[in-house]
C-alpha cells in the first residue's frame, strides 16, 4: 500500500508514474471508508483525487502555495500532506476538520469553509510574493460551484491585470450542490462541448491565459498540463473536467444527495442516519423543518402566483428537492452560490410586488450583511428570509458557525426577526410573513429538531405587535424569557424553581429582534429578576437588548447564551453546559439573584 507510507508531498513525487493509478484508488477507498463511518463531503472529494495527486506531483507544497476552494474538497490533499492515518485508522477518523485548517498543517494556508475566496486569496499571496522578491508558484483551486459567487468574479477580474505567476485551476465537475446555475456555467459547458474552442470563453475575455483538460480524472494528463504551467509568467486558468462522486456508484448516480452525507454502509450506500436529537423533543411528520418548509411553500404557491422561493445553491435545506423544484417551475429560483445576489434579488422582487422567500443557512447569510442592511432594510422591502442552522445544534465546524445571527440581524433597522418555538408557530409566522407588506421579516428556523405544541395560542392579527406569548403566568419575582428552541429549557427551569418555592413566569418572546419595548419595561413593575435564554451568541443577542431596556429600572437581569469564539467540532450539549445553559445552573443562578 502506498498511501500509508506517505508523510509529505515529497513522498508522492518520489513514486513512479506507474504507481499513480493505485495511489488514487487507495485515496478513493479511504474517502469512502472514513466518510462511511463519520460522514463527510463524499462526491466532491471522490471527483478531485487525480487532480490533487497531480498538484502535489508538480508543485512543492508548502513552498508553492495551494489554496483550495471550496475547501470541503481537501480530503485527498490532507492525505498527501501527512494526515493519511486520519482517514485510514478507524480510531482517528473524524478527528480532522472537514475543511482547510492551518492549525492542522503548514500545507493549509487559510481557515476557509465558505466559498468563492481562493482566487482573491491567491492574488494576495502572489502580490506578497512579488513584493518579497520570491519566485514560488501560487495555485488557486476553485470548483464545486464556487465560480457562481460574486467574490470569485472579483478575484478573476483582479487576477487578469497581474503580470505575474498565478495559476487558477477550475475544477469543473458540472455540479454545485445541486445543478449548476447561471450563464457562466453555460459557458463552461460550451467549452467542454467544443474542446475549449468556443468563441465565448469568459476567461480569455477577461485577459487570462487558458488551457483545458477534458479528462480531469486522468492523473497523467492533468499532471502534464500543470507541469507546462509551472512558473508561468501571467495568470492562467487551467480548466479541468472531472466527475463528481467518481468510484462510488451511489454517488455517481445521485450527485446532489451525495454531496455531503452522514454515516452510510460503504458496500450498499445505505444511509445510516446519525443526525442529532435533543432531549424531550417529540418528532412530527414531516420530521425536518426542511420538509415542512418545502411542502408548505409549494402548496401555498398554487394559490399565490406571486410567491417565489429563492435558494443560493442549497435548495435541499429549505425542502426543495428536485421534484419540488420541478413542480414550482418559475416560482423557484436557485441563484447558485451567490448569497449577496439572492438577498438583493429578493429586495427587487418584493418592491416589484412579488412575495420572495429566501432560505439560507445563517453562516452563509453573514456574507450578505450589506445587502440586508442597504437593499432590503433601507428600502423596507417586504421580503421573507428563513434562517436555518443558527443554533448550537447547527454545523459545529468553526468555519460554519451560524449562531451569531441575532447579533448581526439586530443591527438592521426595520427588520422583524421571529423565533418560533414549534412547528405550529413556525408555519403561522411563515404564512404571516409571506403576506406582510410592512417591511422585511426574518424567521429563525429552530435548529434542535421539530417540536409540536398542539393548541399553542397564536395571535389572531399576526406578528406585527411585538408582543410575546405568556406560557406560564407565575406569581411574580422571576420572569424567564426563553427564546425559540430554548423554551423546553425554560420549562424545566421553572419546574425546578417551583420545587424551591419560586413560581416563575415563563415567556415565549417570539421576537429575536423587535420585541415590544413597553412590554419589556413593564416587567419592572412585577419582577425582581428577569432571566433570558437564547440558542445564540449572548453578547449583542436577544438578552442584551432586554438588559438594555431594563437597565434603568433596577431589575436584576441574567442573560444566558453562547459565548464569543470559534468552537470547532464541539458537542452541542457540552458547549451549552460550558455556557451555563443547563436547568440546574439556570435554577441555581436564579436563586442566587433572589438571594436564596
Amino acid at each position: 500500500m502506498y498511501l500509508e507510507h506517505i508523510e509529505s508531498p515529497a513522498d508522492v513525487r518520489a513514486l513512479p508514474a506507474s504507481a499513480m493509478p493505485t495511489l488514487c484508488a487507495e485515496i478513493r477507498d479511504a474517502i469512502i471508508a472514513s466518510s462511511a463511518k463519520v460522514g463527510g463531503h463524499v462526491g466532491p472529494n471522490l471527483g478531485i483525487v487525480e487532480l490533487t495527486v497531480a498538484l502535489h506531483r508538480v508543485f512543492s507544497s508548502p513552498t508553492d502555495k495551494l489554496v483550495f476552494d471550496v475547501s470541503h474538497q481537501t480530503y485527498a490533499h490532507k492525505m498527501l500532506t501527512g494526515r493519511a492515518w486520519n482517514y485510514l485508522d478507524e480510531d482517528r477518523m473524524g478527528t480532522l476538520s472537514g475543511f482547510a485548517s492551518p492549525v492542522e498543517s503548514e500545507h493549509d494556508h487559510f481557515s476557509m469553509g465558505h466559498t468563492s475566496t481562493s482566487v482573491s486569496l491567491a492574488c494576495g499571496l502572489a502580490r506578497a510574493r512579488d513584493l518579497a522578491g520570491d519566485t514560488y508558484d501560487v495555485v488557486a483551486v476553485i470548483g464545486d460551484g464556487s465560480l457562481s459567487g460574486g467574490l470569485a468574479f472579483e478575484g478573476l477580474d483582479d487576477a487578469a491585470r497581474l503580470a505575474t505567476n498565478l495559476i487558477i485551476v477550475v475544477n469543473d465537475n458540472e455540479w454545485s450542490i445541486s445543478e449548476n446555475q447561471g450563464g457562466l456555467y453555460a459557458a463552461l459547458a460550451r467549452l467542454r462541448e467544443t474542446g475549449d474552442t468556443a468563441a465565448d470563453n469568459p476567461f480569455r475575455a477577461l485577459g487570462l491565459g487558458y488551457a483545458y483538460v477534458e479528462d480531469g480524472n486522468d492523473e497523467q494528463a492533468v499532471e502534464a498540463a500543470l507541469a507546462r504551467l509551472r512558473g508561468c509568467a501571467r495568470p492562467t486558468v487551467l480548466h479541468v473536467h472531472t466527475h463528481k462522486g467518481l468510484g462510488f456508484a451511489p454517488a455517481e448516480a445521485d450527485e446532489e444527495s451525495w454531496h455531503h452525507v452522514g454515516p452510510f454502509d460503504p458496500t450498499t450506500g445505505e444511509k445510516l442516519g446519525g443526525g442529532r436529537a435533543s432531549g424531550g423533543i417529540v418528532a412530527t411528520k414531516p420530521e425536518t423543518y426542511a420538509d415542512i418548509t418545502g411542502e408548505h411553500l409549494l402548496a401555498r404557491m398554487a394559490s399565490d402566483q406571486r410567491l417565489i422561493a429563492i435558494s443560493s445553491a442549497t435548495p435541499y435545506m429549505m425542502g426543495f428537492t428536485a421534484p419540488r423544484r420541478a413542480a414550482a417551475g418559475r416560482q423557484f429560483v436557485d441563484v447558485g452560490i451567490a448569497e449577496e445576489h439572492a438577498v438583493t434579488l429578493a429586495a427587487g422582487l418584493a418592491v416589484g410586488g412579488a412575495h420572495p422567500v429566501y432560505g439560507v443557512y445563517g453562516t452563509f447569510l453573514q456574507r450578505a450583511y450589506d445587502q440586508i442592511w442597504h437593499d432590503v432594510c433601507l428600502n423596507a422591502a417586504p421580503a421573507t428570509i428563513l434562517v436555518f442552522g443558527s443554533s448550537a445544534f447547527g454545523t459545529t465546524d468553526a468555519t460554519h458557525l451560524g449562531f451569531y445571527d441575532i447579533a448581526m440581524l439586530g443591527d438592521m433597522p426595520g427588520l422583524t426577526y421571529l423565533a418560533p418555538t414549534c412547528r405550529e408557530e413556525y408555519l403561522a409566522m411563515l404564512d404571516w410573513a409571506c403576506s406582510y407588506e410592512g417591511g422585511p421579516v426574518a424567521i429563525r428556523v429552530p435548529g434542535a429538531g421539530v417540536v409540536s405544541r398542539p393548541g399553542v395560542a397564536l395571535p389572531a392579527d399576526g406578528f406585527a405587535s411585538g408582543l410575546p406569548e405568556i406560557v406560564r403566568k407565575g406569581a411574580g419575582e422571576v420572569a424567564i424569557l426563553a427564546l425559540g428552541a430554548t423554551l423546553p429549557l425554560g420549562q424545566r427551569a421553572c419546574e425546578r424553581l417551583a420545587e424551591e418555592g419560586v413560581d416563575a413566569m415563563l415567556v415565549n418572546p417570539r421576537y429575536a429582534c423587535g420585541i415590544d419595548r413597553d412590554w419589556v419595561q413593564g416587567l419592572a413593575a412585577s419582577f425582581r429578576v428577569v432571566v433570558t435564554l437564547e440558542d445564540g451568541v449572548r453578547d449583542g443577542g436577544f438578552g442584551s437588548r432586554v438588559a438594555c431596556i431594563l437597565g434603568p429600572t433596577g431589575v436584576r437581569v441574567r442573560c444566558f447564551g453562547l459565548t464569543h469564539g470559534f468552537p470547532d467540532r464541539y458537542e452541542p450539549a457540552e458547549l451549552l453546559e460550558a455556557c451555563g445553559m443547563t436547568e440546574e445552573n439556570v435554577t441555581a443562578e436564579t436563586l442566587a439573584l433572589l438571594e436564596r
